[in-house]
């Protein structure tokens, strides 16, 4: 089985250096810090005029997976405008307050990605490290609909999950698993043994330039940003292959 690539992107040159290294999608988002948010209709546009497959992170603010009424809703129409933008797919998740999966929630997300595109690929993201049983909830996936899943196996870092990844693997059925969190090319042939159909990572460096002076928020405490490096995603494509 050919074990795909892909990297978490926050820009229009990120997505540039993740397809030139060999990615075979993106993941984009904005606010990387945060654990990811949705991104802008002109980023989604820009990515897609790369080329490269980009599957787009849908979460409307950070701060865990349980969301009220007014965010989902906000969130189904976050899922329609990114597919109409060009997305190729979408990431999304929900939990409810014990920590089972919200299904009512997904099967609306999923419900409105088929609506604007039938071929479009639904991923739940890492909401499913924070279920309860991660194995059991992805069980429950094709029944909802979805094509994959990214998960660290409940743990800090895929590579400390990955026996609990290569259980959620057994239990998804048609469903893809995707190992995702703190993963480095070193990682990549461990997480491979475990059955995964695809490998997830940031490859982030900083740039640099950070500014000085007044914090400009929680997300913004005066430290460089993140963009993509060539050569991780160069590595991690090496270590595939």
């Amino acid at each position: 089985m050919t074990v795909a690539l892909e990297i978490a992107v926050t820009s229009p040159a990120g997505v540039v250096v993740a397809r030139d290294g060999g990615a075979d999608r993106v993941e984009l988002c904005v606010g990387l810090e945060l654990g990811g948010l949705t991104p802008s209709q002109a980023l989604v546009e820009a990515t897609h005029e790369t080329g490269i497959p980009a599957h787009v992170l849908v979460r409307c603010r950070p701060g865990g997976f349980v969301h009220d009424p007014d965010e989902l809703d906000l969130m189904v129409r976050e899922v329609r405008t990114v597919l109409r933008s060009g997305a190729a797919g979408v990431v999304v998740g929900a939990l409810r307050p014990d920590r089972t999966l919200d299904v009512d929630a997904l099967r609306r997300f999923v419900d409105a990605a088929r609506e604007v595109r039938a071929s479009a690929e639904v991923t739940l993201h890492r909401a499913v490290d924070h279920a309860a049983d991660p194995v059991h909830a992805v069980a429950l996936l094709a029944d909802l609909g979805f094509t994959r899943v990214l998960t660290s196996g409940g743990a800090p870092t895929a590579a400390a999950g990955a026996t609990t990844i290569a259980a959620m693997v057994a239990a998804a059925g048609p469903v893809q698993v995707m190992a995702g969190a703190g993963v480095t090319p070193h990682d990549v042939p461990a997480l491979v043994q475990t059955g995964v159909a695809a490998v997830h990572l940031s490859a982030k460096r900083s740039a640099g330039g950070s500014h000085d002076g007044v914090p400009m928020g929680a997300g913004d405490d005066g430290s460089a940003h993140f963009v993509t490096d060539a050569a991780v995603v160069a590595a991690a494509r090496a270590a595939l292959r």
